[in-house]
C-alpha cells in the first residue's frame, strides 16, 4: 500500500485529512511516549550510534549505516550492525550469514548489510547488543533504532530523504512522522539530509530550524561496477520506501527505462510475480533491474535474470562525518 499524499506535502500545505486525522496520531503519541517510559534504557560497554529516522521509511539508512561501518574499519574499530531484521522471522539474537540465510530469516536489510561486516538480527535491541560486545565488537550501530528505548544512545543520525524533508510535519496516521518532529529533534545529535542539490535547497528553505543541530548533507551515487548503463532498455522494479527516486537514479546512468513496477517496502517478490514481470520485459525487449534491498529478497532461481544497481553514500564533507564519529569513540574510550 503506497503513502497517502497529503503526508508529503509542505507543512504549511492545506489539506483536510491531516486535520481529521490529528486525534489518531495524539493515540499514537501516547503509545510511542509510553513504550519509551517503560524501556530499559540500558547503557553498555562500547559505543552505541544509532542510525534513525522521524520519517517512516525511504530516508537511506541502509547506505548510512554502510558508510559508517567503512567509516569505522577505516579508523581500526570493530563495527557490528545490531538490527531488528523487520521481515524476518528470526527473534536472534542471531550473527547474519549472507550465504547461509535469507531474506526470510533475516529480513532483507541485515542481509544486505553483512555483506560489508558482522550484523545481528536481534528483537531484544539489549539483548543484540550483548552478543555484538561478547562476539568482540568494539562499537555497534544501531540500524533503525531511535525509537527504540532499550539502549542508550552515544550518537544519533538523524536520516532524511531531502527533498520530502519532514513531509506536513505531522504524525502517523495524519502524516509520515513516527514521533513529534520536536521530540526527535532532542533526541537527535546530527541530521544527515540525502538528495541532490534541488532536494538540499528544498529541504533548507522549508526545514531552516534543525534546533541547532550540524547538518550534513549526502547524495546517492551508483557505484561503479563496469556495467554499461548507457542506452540499455531496462524494466525498473523497487520495493522500498520511495521507489521512484531509484528510478530517477536509473535515468541517471543513461537507460532507458521503458517500464516500472513499484512495491511495498519489504514486499514479497514471489516467484508468480516474478515470472509476469519477466514476460513483461521480454515483451518490451527490455533487461530486468533492481535495487540491491530487493535483490536479496529473490528465489535463487532469477538471481542471474535481474541486474542491480548498487548505489553508494557519499557525503558532502566526510571529513566533517569522520570527525564526529572519531569524537565519539574516543570519549567512551
Amino acid at each position: 500500500m503506497r503513502p497517502p499524499a497529503f503526508w508529503f506535502a509542505p507543512q504549511n500545505a492545506p489539506g483536510i485529512w491531516p486535520r481529521l486525522l490529528a486525534p489518531l496520531s495524539l493515540i499514537w503519541q501516547a503509545a510511542s511516549a509510553r513504550r519509551n517510559r517503560h524501556g530499559k534504557h540500558a547503557r553498555v560497554s562500547v559505543p552505541v550510534i544509532c542510525v534513525g529516522n522521524i520519517n517512516i521509511g525511504g530516508t537511506g539508512k541502509t547506505p548510512t549505516v554502510i558508510a559508517l561501518m567503512a567509516l569505522l574499519s577505516e579508523m581500526g574499530k570493530r563495527p557490528h550492525v545490531v538490527s531488528k531484521g523487520y521481515g524476518g522471522q528470526a527473534v536472534g539474537p542471531l550473527l547474519v550469514d549472507e550465504v547461509d540465510h535469507t531474506a526470510n530469516d533475516v529480513g532483507d536489510e541485515p542481509l544486505l548489510l553483512a555483506a560489508f561486516g558482522p550484523c545481528w538480527v536481534a528483537k531484544d535491541r539489549l539483548a543484540g547488543a550483548r552478543a555484538a560486545i561478547a562476539a568482540g565488537a568494539d562499537v555497534l550501530i544501531l540500524d533503525d533504532g531511535m525509537q527504540n528505548p532499550d539502549l542508550v544512545k552515544d550518537f544519533t543520525i538523524v536520516v532524511v530523504d531531502a527533498a520530502v524533508g519532514f513531509g506536513n510535519g505531522r504524525v502517523l496516521p495524519a502524516g509520515p512522522l513516527r514521533q513529534t518532529l520536536h521530540s526527535g529533534l532532542a533526541q537527535a545529535d546530527m541530521v544527515l539530509s540525502i538528495g541532490p542539490e534541488a532536494g538540499q535547497q528544498h529541504f533548507v528553505q522549508n526545514w531552516p530550524d534543525l534546533k541547532g543541530l550540524p547538518h550534513l548533507r549526502a547524495a546517492l551515487e551508483p557505484l561503479e561496477t563496469g556495467m554499461l548503463w548507457h542506452d540499455l532498455r531496462a524494466f525498473a522494479f523497487a520495493g522500498i520506501g520511495r521507489p521512484a527516486k531509484f528510478f530517477d537514479t536509473l535515468r541517471g546512468t543513461g537507460a532507458q527505462v521503458v517500464a516500472t513496477r513499484s512495491f511495498d517496502d519489504h514486499e514479497t517478490l514471489s516467484d508468480a510475480l516474478l515470472k509476469r514481470m519477466e514476460l513483461e520485459a521480454e515483451g518490451l525487449g527490455a533487461q530486468m533491474v533492481t535495487t540491491e534491498k530487493d535483490a536479496v529478497r529473490l528465489p535463487k532461481s532469477y538471481r542471474h535474470k535481474v541486474i542491480t544497481l548498487p548505489v553508494r553514500l557519499q557525503l558532502d564533507a566526510p571529513e566533517a562525518l569522520g570527525e564526529i564519529i572519531e569524537n565519539v569513540v574516543a570519549d567512551r574510550s
